[in-house]
């Protein structure tokens, strides 16, 4: 049985504990009110963006360019490159080891592929390099501000290899967010771009002819989805990270009871003993 002062620095250490994590939780709630606020800022931009090109792309749809197009051109995918954003901390629950057990499942599934890994945060970079899988490039330390600027270059290289016929598909894994207690682990691919299906254009005026303004919006709206995976997984790290330390500061009250609780029968067992003792000396001495 546990000595009094083994149970109090036990008590101790678990008050410790649960001040930081009561503090981290605090911390990645005020990370994910800012983040939040950038996720519904450019979900709008995002989502008329994809009607604009929808709509220039219907009014394109008979220019023979459209076709020529390298960001449109779908090829069989032999070689693929996965964009995997992963956080840079850990202490956030499932967030990174859902996202790495969805990159594992995609790499199981286009086994007879060549695919390589474009890494966004330093968890996934450290698992797929002990692994020894093939990462072509990394990127550190993205959410904790992120820049358009940053995510514009990772998706303009991509898009030179998609030009160059280096890949022949661009895929990004990510978690979207949806609420503070829920993330969805997201696989969408990038290159080549989907056009939406046929449908009626907008009566728009064109100084340009359309399939012109098509290939200036096609990079576009590339970066944008760049941008909005990083977003997203921010956002979603930081309400993981907030729920993580709201559950882990609960189970120290928890354990906290429970070790008072303990502590107080030792203590009232150690009393017990001493009082038979000097009982049973006194009746001894009789």
């Amino acid at each position: 049985m546990p000595s009094l002062i083994d149970i109090r620095r036990r008590i101790r250490s678990v008050k410790n504990t649960q001040q930081i994590t009561k503090a981290m939780k605090m911390v990645s709630a005020s990370k994910l009110r800012r983040a939040q606020e950038r996720v519904i800022a450019g979900r709008p931009y995002a989502s008329l963006l994809g009607q604009m090109l929808g709509n220039v792309a219907a009014a394109a749809s008979g220019d023979d360019r459209v076709a020529e197009n390298p960001l449109l051109a779908v090829r069989e995918e032999k070689r693929i490159l996965l964009v995997l954003v992963t956080a840079d901390k850990g202490l956030a629950g499932a967030f990174n080891s859902n996202l790495i057990k969805g990159a594992q499942q995609f790499l199981a599934e286009h086994a007879a592929a060549e695919v390589t890994l474009e890494t966004v945060g330093r968890k996934g970079r450290d698992f797929f390099r002990k692994r020894g899988a093939r990462i072509g490039g990394e990127y550190l330390y993205l959410a904790a501000k992120p820049q358009y600027a940053d995510t514009a270059a990772i998706a303009r290289k991509a898009m030179d290899l998609i030009g160059s016929r280096e890949i022949d598909a661009v895929y990004i894994l990510f978690n979207e967010f949806k609420s503070a207690s829920s993330q969805k682990l997201t696989l969408k691919r990038v290159l080549p771009v989907a056009l939406p299906e046929k449908q009626a254009p907008t009566d728009y005026i064109y100084e340009q002819p359309p399939a012109e303004m098509l290939g200036a919006l096609l990079p576009k709206y590339v970066e944008v989805e760049f941008y909005r995976a990083l977003v997203e997984s921010t956002a979603s790290e930081h309400a993981a990270r907030m729920m993580a330390m709201e559950a882990a500061t609960s189970n120290a009250s928890e354990m906290i009871d429970k070790l008072t609780l303990y502590m107080n029968r030792v203590r009232q067992a150690s009393i017990t003993k001493e009082i038979i003792e000097v009982v049973s000396g006194a009746a001894a001495a009789e």
